[in-house]
């Protein structure tokens, strides 16, 4: 008995390595071995795959998991065992005054790979917003130091910049900017509902940076009244910035989406943003955001790449996650892609209608199988909207519309 596992008769789907019909198998937390097929005595375990996807475990680049300490935040692992998602980047939950409290109680006790942002603000997101108002909290030398000492978690500064969050002030960007400098590590900038510009936060921002919530439908989009990417845009994603989708519940629309795919430019990554608002739909989960792009014309192997090779590129973890391969660590998924009809919505709740769905059947972290529990309990200061309550009475939630085709 060579291996510990094998993932027998699936199609694997992990762009830029070997794909197609494929037994993967897996010794410790490492993917040991990649053939046509194994004999069925050839490890412990098998997990038959036939009819299902196999891809890397996915690679979720805007996440909120710092719960019980924050407005946002979800437990990462019930949703990382029924999504698919082995690897959650928190951008910007932590500040740091509570850093600390994220690597103990948030990290350590996690089966899902958990890394961070360090926000701008030391307080983090502790509240809905305003966090960069008062620049006390803006502090670049005591960000910088908690950096230092926490490398092997902090992948890079989050900053939100928006009307509320910033009342318009550019300073909070320009002190984010000079702590992503002094660390030498990549800022990632949320934008929605403006002042500032786009243009203004656009300028401070440099190759390998990221511009999360790419395609909102706010004053901040990146497309003109004619639905043509700004040229400050173009500028900023042809010297390397990275467009990062972070659906969320406040920010992507189908209306930029479609202008900007239908032009030729595809995003970078595609993130859930998923928080304690989001997760209510109409995001739902990671799934239901890259079928969203399934429906808006990207090609299944160009939206598993969104959201396992890229953002791994992004994190500057390559080597270790995003892929399928002899040496990688063992993160893989399996999916179901439901043929049928159904309906999804953009956070202003306009409809696309799609005719595939991707469902997660297993996911293994670490070579290990997660186990599926029930999500983590709303917080109490949550109150779902109206258009919330009306999709879970639709049947317009993930769950259900896997769990039968459409006619």
């Amino acid at each position: 008995m060579q291996f510990d596992l094998v993932i027998k008769g699936g199609t694997v789907v992990s762009p830029g390595c070997r794909s197609g019909r494929l037994d993967v198998a897996i010794k410790g937390n490492r993917i040991a071995a990649i053939e046509s097929s194994f004999p069925p005595d050839a490890a412990a375990r098998v997990v038959d795959a036939g009819g299902l996807i196999v891809t890397p475990g996915l690679v979720d680049l805007h996440t909120h998991v710092y719960h019980n300490a924050t407005y946002w935040g979800i437990v990462a692992d019930p949703v990382a065992a029924r999504t698919g998602v082995t690897t959650w980047l928190d951008v910007g939950s932590a500040g740091a005054y509570n850093f600390g409290g994220f690597r103990r109680w948030i990290v350590e006790p996690s089966h899902a790979r958990i890394f961070a942002l360090l926000n701008i603000s030391s307080i983090g997101l502790a509240a809905p917003t305003w966090e960069l108002a008062n620049l006390n909290y803006c502090d670049v030398d005591m960000c910088c130091r908690i950096v230092d000492v926490s490398r092997d978690l902090i992948l890079g500064i989050k900053c939100r910049m928006d009307a509320n969050t910033t009342g318009g002030s550019m300073e909070p960007l320009r002190r984010a900017r000079s702590a992503a400098d002094n660390c030498g590590l990549p800022l990632m900038v949320h934008v929605g509902i403006g002042p500032p510009t786009i243009e203004q936060v656009l300028d401070l921002m440099r190759p390998g940076d990221i511009l999360t919530h790419c395609f909102t439908g706010h004053n901040m989009r990146i497309v003109d009244e004619r639905g043509l990417l700004l040229e400050c845009a173009k500028r900023a994603r042809d010297t390397g910035v990275v467009f990062d989708i972070g659906h969320g519940a406040g920010s992507f629309s189908f209306d930029t989406a479609r202008a900007l795919i239908g032009n030729g430019y595809l995003p970078d990554v595609i993130s859930s943003d998923i928080h304690q608002l989001s997760v209510n739909g109409p995001l739902f989960d990671l799934p239901t955001c890259l079928s969203k792009f399934l429906a808006l014309g990207m090609s299944l192997e160009d939206v598993v790449r969104a959201a396992t090779v890229r953002p791994a590129s992004v994190m500057r973890m390559e080597h270790e996650i995003g892929s399928i391969r002899v040496g990688a660590l063992a993160d893989i998924a399996l999916f179901r892609l439901v043929e049928g009809n159904f309906s999804f919505y953009d956070v202003f709740m306009q409809r696309l209608d799609g005719k595939q769905l991707l469902v997660n059947q297993l996911t293994i972290c670490d070579g290990r199988e997660m186990v599926c529990m029930p999500d983590g309990a709303r917080a109490p200061w949550i109150e779902l909207s109206a258009d919330q309550r009306n999709l879970a009475e639709w049947g317009h939630t993930p769950e259900s519309m896997g769990r039968s085709k459409s006619t």
